[in-house]
């Protein structure tokens, strides 16, 4: 066997394997070094998917005429010095091995100019192949245009997907980078279509409105906590927009996007007792951590992160979802109207919502600036006479129904009464300014218990809410959270079984009963070995007799040995309180006033009482509004 060095050609195709895997590769590469370049207006544009042509405009710092070549060269980087500054490095790039991985497997063109130089350079490069360098007259800034990708390796090439789902990886990373930086105005260009234009206004809101639109945007959740050295804003959403995997859980680590489980596990553990099984939240936070306490020098992609202190940064993105989920009463509020229904707003209701904001191309900071500086003057927004629009009162507590809608039905209106007042639709904002709310407990008073539909469902009203609990769902949550009470406070005793429960376990399921044997012990749960893989349970908490049967407690081990869990009472108590909503009362079931007067009691008591622990929801709503426009006393 004979050992050969290999040649430069071959040696740059092999990294660019690491690095460059599809045009969003390329993308994310050349819009992170846009970034460090401290460009504050980006487009990309793509033609085929990225496989035909990517253009990167920036009005960054650019780079000196002397220095292009340089660039592309392996590891020569601008961002770090020596290996000392990988402890510090506050740049999305610092590889130095994106443009000679880039180059190595297509056809560059970059087009640069620096502030300091008079004319610009046009650099040239094919295959890793320098094809020659030659001086333009451009604005400052930065363009690169990458073409024909993997002409030069068609055994890649042949690996990519289609055009529209490689277009589709890069449009989903451009979004993400411009979530990740509400200062920079980004464009996106697909073939002759803009998808994409956010205004670089430092509004986070403003971009998700215009990625995820309005019906996510209303369901968004401020989240602002500094615990520690861990900073954390952004926004989550109301557990009642889940998704069914986890790619909108967005989360950025001093700008920078990345995947941790770690993180991961912090913000669904948060959001488990509001959310069903198998669902996952979304979220949109940015992270600032120092950067010494990083290790951001992990994968080629650089997609990942490690933390110094992993337990600290898990409290804090645990506490701080935590209280963003707990500040609002999260009941869904239902509709009976149809979208179809909904009459279109008229133009200039909503001006933001019709026709996206303006926003700069690069370069066109000067004329921006301009027209800003016209649109401040007072003439120029709202004329020479023209007072400022009028905003409405917001909805107060104290509004009273008015007397015609509490009239008898035979009664006939006479014709001096004046004519019924049209209600008018409360939006959002309207609604976080109530003074009173459903679970507060001098709100308790107010409430009207209706009756029950179904035999499942108790009808509460409420100011201008008629409010509907399950009472199935509402029993599970208020039999966990005691036993979740009794288990933590020890208020429980040991039954004696007999004859004994016996569990034979898999292999897996033995650990996991090993690993956990004393936090049972410590429950009340006497369990000794039968023989073999076989385990007597000869003692059950006095308050799981009724329901702990072989099934409950096989079920339970399962879960432990599933979620690989380690050993930790709080997650034991969960599993265990978990069993006591087996006896709830259930659907069907005819429950007196009396018992549902109790049970809306003991619910409204509790911390959290809007999601069962399966994360179904307890409580929901319906608006007069609502019912008033299916009644067509609304037009």
């Amino acid at each position: 066997m004979s050992i050969a060095v290999l040649d430069e050609n071959t040696i740059n195709k092999i990294a660019a394997g690491e690095v460059i895997e599809r045009p969003a590769s390329i993308v994310k590469e050349l819009l992170e070094n846009a970034i460090d370049a401290d460009a504050t207006a980006i487009t990309v544009e793509i033609k085929d998917g990225g496989t035909s042509l990517i253009r990167i405009t920036d009005n960054g710092c650019g780079i000196e005429k002397s220095q292009v070549p340089m660039a592309f060269l392996r590891h020569a980087t601008s961002k770090i010095q020596k290996a000392e500054d990988l402890a510090s490095i506050l740049s999305l790039g610092f590889r130095g091995e994106a443009l000679s991985s880039i180059a190595a497997v297509s056809r560059v063109e970059l087009i640069t100019k620096t502030g300091n130089e008079l004319t610009g350079s046009r650099y040239r490069i094919e295959g890793g192949v320098e094809m020659g360098m030659e001086e333009v007259g451009v604005p400052e800034g930065t363009t690169f245009l990458v073409r024909d990708l993997f002409y030069n390796t068609p055994a890649r090439k042949k690996f990519l997907k289609q055009p529209a789902t490689e277009g589709g990886y890069v449009q989903d990373f451009v979004e993400k980078i411009a979530l990740s930086r509400p200062d920079i105005s980004i464009r996106y260009i697909k073939g002759s279509s803009s998808v994409l234009h956010t205004s670089g206004n430092h509004n986070l809101k403003d971009i998700i409105y215009e990625i995820y639109g309005r019906e996510l945007t209303a369901n968004l959740l401020k989240v602002e906590e500094t615990k520690g050295p861990v900073k954390i804003s952004g926004y989550i959403c109301k557990p009642i927009v889940a998704r069914s995997g986890r790619n909108c859980e967005i989360y950025f680590i001093n700008g920078r996007y990345i995947k941790n489980p770690l993180v991961s596990r912090a913000i669904e553990e948060a959001y488990r007792p509001f959310l069903m099984k198998h669902k996952f939240p979304f979220t949109v936070l940015h992270f600032a951590i120092d950067s010494r306490a990083l290790d951001v020098n992990v994968h080629p992609a650089k997609m990942e992160v490690r933390f110094e202190n992993g337990e600290e940064v898990y409290n804090a993105v645990y506490q701080a979802v935590s209280k963003a989920l707990h500040e609002k009463e999260l009941i869904p509020q239902i509709s009976l109207t149809s979208q179809e229904e909904e009459k279109p707003p008229k133009k200039g209701d909503f001006p933001f919502a019709e026709e996206k904001k303006r926003v700069p191309e690069p370069f066109e900071k000067k004329r921006l600036a301009l027209a800003v500086q016209q649109l401040r003057e007072p003439e120029g927004l709202y004329g020479e006479k023209t007072a400022p629009p009028k905003v409405p009162a917001p909805l107060s507590r104290e509004s009273k129904v008015p007397a015609s809608f509490r009239q008898p039905i035979s009664e006939k209106p006479s014709e001096s009464k004046p004519p019924e007042p049209k209600l008018q639709k409360p939006d959002s904002r309207q609604m976080d300014l109530f003074d009173g709310k459903l679970l507060e407990p001098k709100a308790r008073f107010q409430h009207k218990l209706i009756g029950q539909l179904f035999d499942t469902y108790w009808m509460v009203e409420y100011q201008d809410q008629l409010f509907i609990i399950d009472q199935h769902a509402a029993h599970e949550k208020v039999l966990y959270e005691r036993t979740m009470k009794s288990l933590k406070e020890r208020i429980y005793d040991s039954q004696m079984v007999s004859p004994p429960i016996i569990l034979t376990l898999t292999v897996q399921e033995e650990l996991a009963l090993s690993a956990h044997l004393s936090y049972f012990t410590d429950m009340g749960f006497e369990i000794e070995p039968f023989g073999g893989r076989e385990y007597a349970v000869r003692g059950i908490p006095s308050n799981l007799l009724s329901i702990a049967k072989k099934e409950l407690l096989m079920e339970m081990l399962g879960s432990l040995t599933e979620e690989k869990l380690h050993a930790n009472p709080e997650i034991i108590y969960e599993r265990v309180a978990s069993m006591s909503c087996k006896a709830a009362v259930k659907g069907g079931h005819a429950l007196s006033a009396r018992e549902a007067d109790e049970l809306i009691d003991e619910l409204l008591e509790l911390e959290n009482p809007y999601a069962c622990p399966h994360g179904r929801p307890t409580i929901i709503s319906m608006s007069r509004y609502e019912l008033e426009k299916k009644f067509k006393r609304i037009v």
